[in-house]
């Protein structure tokens, strides 16, 4: 029996490393897709080395027709979507009058935008099988507003509605959708260097201040193996 096949669509060392070796890890063969395959050849190597499945995919979230284009190569190379997640960031900081025409419009594009794309030929591929799920990954702006994250805050909002609109309607298709919020702080450099410009040493912070990537690899999985009579969105 083939394993089943797992695509992340937008994948950086933090949040999407952590749910592909997540997946990897539960016997999924895994598809990894951004712009720069570079990015993630380490991450390939690794998951490799431990015995495991995974490929890349060089895709712009952005341009439909990559996106059509390489759902269908992997349905036809690799095997039959079973779970599809959408981890597209655009996660920017801009006081409201530096916030440019072109940066909105990136930003929409990157968060809600690719988040359509890959949610609707997701559905395209699944819904006539009857099976698999949809997965986009929300943020604390999704909920609140934040302070210079106006082009962010309402990105992720539009996505959090595209995500409850397509549960609406695929869910009683058989077809679980899910927009996972985890509200904190994940443990990068990133965000360590955040901290540090708000005066803050994270290394003296309190302890599960700042969450492991490993433990949001480990809360899709999960949210993967609900049953159908008590899912989370």
């Amino acid at each position: 029996m083939s394993k089943l096949v797992c695509l992340i669509v937008s994948v950086g060392d933090c949040i999407g490393a952590a749910i592909a070796k997540s997946f990897a890890k539960g016997g999924f063969t895994v598809c990894l897709a951004r712009r720069d395959t570079s990015e993630f050849s380490g991450l390939i190597k690794e998951i490799q080395a431990s015995g495991e499945t995974a490929h890349s995919y060089s895709m712009d979230a952005r341009e439909e027709g990559q996106v059509i284009e390489r759902y269908k190569a992997i349905e036809t190379d690799i095997g039959p979507l079973e779970t599809v997640i959408s981890n597209v960031g655009g996660n920017v900081n801009f006081p409201i009058f530096e916030t440019t025409e072109r940066v909105f419009y990136k930003v929409w594009q990157m968060t809600c935008f690719a988040g359509f794309l890959a949610g609707r030929e997701a559905a395209r591929h699944l819904v006539p099988r009857g099976r698999g799920s949809i997965f986009f990954t929300g943020a604390t702006e999704s909920l609140r507003g934040a302070s210079g994250h106006t082009a962010f805050s309402s990105a992720k909002f539009r996505l959090r509605s595209l995500a409850q609109a397509m549960k609406r309607e695929l869910g009683p298709r058989g077809l679980p959708v899910a927009h996972l919020i985890i509200d904190s702080g994940v443990d990068t450099a990133f965000v360590r260097d955040r901290i540090k410009e708000r005066g803050i040493n994270p290394d003296e912070s309190p302890q599960d201040t700042l969450m492991s990537p490993d433990s949001v690899g480990a809360a899709y999985w999960n949210s993967c193996h609900q049953t159908r009579g008590a899912r989370t969105h």
